[in-house]
């Protein structure tokens, strides 16, 4: 007799896609410990205050809040999404008043718990791409409603416009892209994307020619950092030709110290070669090149490019790649529209950060303080990433369920 043949299971959850993000952690905490190693924090501070083990503690606050995330499914969870959508605006507006927010170098991004600073945004960002997913995954014919439309846009300008005002401009421009690719998807009508894109390219472009060739009076009103940064992205000039001597001087003198962080990181990077000088053997970063506020957190990338080479920031960026091919996969793999378009804004959300941040370290786009997913230090930030990745684990989980 014969006998039946074994039925395969297929795997609960994406091991491949842990697997890169186990290893994503590995080397944010390996290369924070390098950057911060040299530094005044790390020899003044007790072990338990040290970057290194605050930012293990974080993965793991972090992965325990994704597993908390993956036990419920996320058709229940889209529920609640609209009230994590308004409470997260709720805390963008209130880290904007005097006294609840706290206010470093220039912006009012964090609230101040005490033993730690929260960042409002990084929550705001995931809490908008479930709301943005629960509120597309209507029937197809809804969206092609002009109404619903708008209220989509609407759902992207808000923690556009309060993420802006803080002001953070890279964490605002992140939730564009997410909210753009998801409508995409969701099938909303190409015409009218099309437009809104177009106009988007035609406010950016207006926004260089501002920056770059504008007279006082006419500019808009950015803040005078974003407007330098910019500057310094395109090489120009901060003073005008026909201004006096003595201010074309200070305005040189400033351009050097607003464009010194990125040449050091572009340095760091090339310094490293094929293989890297070693861990912890990196001279820009000993030495106080690589400005240490700012190694661990904007500029990790080019810590980890000087120590470990071409080889090592290839292994980085595929580790990356895994994780978004694997999102990719997740999303095509759901059963329902809800799951489809939760996984395509989480995956756009993160190659977003990762292209940014990356992109500045190399000086293929401005310097805009965007972290880099899991390696740049920073608590809310770890915790963001690790729930989005958590919902995409979740996905993945009930993809086979109706």
């Amino acid at each position: 007799m014969l006998k039946p043949l074994p039925i395969e299971r297929e795997p609960r959850l994406d091991w491949l896609q842990m697997g890169a993000v186990l290893a994503l952690m590995v080397f944010g905490f390996f290369f924070i410990w390098s950057a911060s190693a040299v530094g005044d924090f790390t020899g003044a501070a007790a072990w338990y205050r040290q970057r290194p083990f605050l930012q293990a503690a974080w993965y793991g606050i972090g992965i325990v809040a994704a597993v908390m995330v993956c036990l419920v499914d996320y058709r229940t969870l889209s529920r609640y999404a609209m009230l994590a959508y308004w409470g997260a605006m709720l805390l963008l507006v209130l880290v904007l008043i005097p006294g609840i927010g706290a206010k470093r170098f220039g912006a009012q991004r964090w609230i101040d718990l005490g033993v730690m600073q929260f960042q409002p945004s990084e929550l705001g960002k995931l809490a908008f791409v479930f709301a943005m997913a629960h509120f597309l995954s209507r029937p197809q014919d809804e969206l092609r409603q002009f109404p619903v439309f708008v209220k989509a846009l609407g759902l992207i300008a808000l923690p556009f416009a309060l993420i802006l005002v803080e002001p953070d401009l890279g964490s605002a421009l992140l939730v564009v892209p997410a909210g753009l690719v998801m409508l995409f998807v969701a099938g909303a009508p190409l015409h009218w994307l099309r437009r809104l894109v177009g106009g988007a390219a035609l406010l950016l472009a207006l926004l260089v020619v501002d920056v770059v060739f504008a007279p006082e009076g006419w500019r808009l009103p950015l803040e005078d950092y974003q407007r330098r940064r910019l500057l310094v992205y395109f090489n120009q000039d901060y003073a005008p030709p026909d201004a006096p001597e003595e201010v074309r001087r200070r305005a040189a003198i400033q351009k050097r110290n607003d464009s010194y962080n990125v040449e050091q990181a572009l340095i760091s990077v090339g310094s490293g070669g094929l293989t890297g000088k070693g861990w912890r053997q990196g001279t820009q970063n000993a030495l106080g090149y690589l400005p240490r506020g700012v190694a661990h957190n904007d500029f990790i990338f080019s810590v980890l490019a000087e120590e470990k080479g071409f080889l090592g920031s290839a292994t980085v960026v595929a580790l990356y790649t895994v994780v978004l091919f694997t999102g990719i996969r997740i999303a095509s793999q759901a059963r329902d529209r809800l799951g489809r378009l939760l996984a395509v804004g989480v995956v756009t959300l993160l190659l977003s950060q990762v292209f940014i941040n990356i992109g500045m370290n190399i000086r293929l786009v401005p310097v805009t303080g965007v972290p880099l997913p899991l390696l740049s230090y920073g608590g809310t930030s770890v915790l963001g990433s690790l729930i989005a990745l958590g919902l995409l684990q979740n996905v993945y989980l009930h993809r086979r369920s109706y």
